[in-house]
């Protein structure tokens, strides 16, 4: 059965390679910028738990990912409660939250990639975490992104190869 792919493959101005994802939730903006930095947060959606230093040069520190070791990033630029972006696994970590009315807010999430050919393994791997990301947003329960996602990111993952977003990256705790 076909999956509803949610992200989009792009080349930004500067030739880098990226995934973006949208979505709209009915919260305001400084609740959503709570959901994308607060550690107790992200430890419901985010593949790893994240302790950052919320300012320009601040560190980031990553764990907790059955998946991935350890590791730190730095923060790049953080304007809350419209912009984050900070380094992880060489990738770059783009989130932008806009107000819609007063009660709404659009984030939009790109992941700058490192390799082209990491497309179609990041964007599954992030349409298994946004959808733990949209239940908590809608206060629903959920054991996160690692519980029973193995599936779910392998179904998401055949959808984009089908769609030839670029692939063949390693996938950690599969290859």
């Amino acid at each position: 059965m076909p999956v509803d792919l949610t992200g989009t493959f792009l080349t930004l101005d500067d030739g880098r390679p990226a995934v973006r994802f949208r979505r709209t939730y009915d919260q305001p903006a400084d609740r959503v910028w709570r959901l994308v930095t607060d550690p107790g947060e992200l430890a419901g959606w985010f593949p790893s738990r994240a302790e950052m230093d919320l300012r320009p040069g601040g560190a980031i520190r990553f764990s907790g990912d059955p998946n991935m070791p350890e590791s730190t990033g730095t923060v790049l630029a953080a304007e809350p409660p419209r912009h984050l972006r900070f380094e992880w696994g060489g990738d770059e970590l783009r989130f932008d939250l806009e107000a819609e009315g007063g009660r709404r807010t659009r984030l939009t999430l790109t992941d700058v990639l490192a390799a082209e050919n990491a497309a179609a393994r990041n964007g599954a791997g992030w349409e298994v975490c946004l959808a733990a990301l949209d239940a908590k947003a809608h206060g629903e329960r959920t054991a996160g992104p690692h519980t029973g996602a193995g599936a779910a990111w392998r179904e998401f993952y055949d959808g984009y190869v089908a769609a030839e977003v670029p692939s063949g990256a390693p996938v950690p705790g599969l290859d």
